[in-house]
């Protein structure tokens, strides 16, 4: 029997945390080089044990209706079965993932000498 509700992980890079999210709904974004992500997942507030890092992503994104991620952030996109418990962990800290390495500034001047 298919899951009548989507539900999607995201993982993504934002200022050195790796950010680990649920939500419904993911689209290209009309904003060129972005992805949208509407309507967060949370646990359910009754739970007796409450995880702090949850609760961190629960207060950044405290009344966000709709967010846009660049797209060079995200790490990876999943259709899961059932939401998780999302997080806030450092980048160098999980091990496994780190950041893709960038050049921002143009590149060396007379020719690469």
């Amino acid at each position: 029997m298919p899951n009548a509700r989507q539900i999607y992980k995201v993982i993504f890079l934002n200022q050195g945390q790796i950010y680990e999210i649920y939500a419904s709904h993911i689209y290209q974004s009309d904003l060129y080089g972005f992805i949208e992500v509407e309507e967060f997942l949370f646990g359910e507030r009754a739970q007796m044990v409450v995880d702090p890092s949850e609760e961190r992503l629960k207060n950044e994104f405290a009344g966000v209706q709709r967010s846009f991620i660049p797209l060079h952030a995200i790490i990876r996109i999943d259709e899961v079965e059932k939401e998780g418990i999302g997080k806030i962990v450092e980048a160098g800290s999980s091990g496994n993932i780190h950041a893709f390495p960038m050049s921002f500034g143009p590149g060396p001047k007379g020719g690469g000498r």
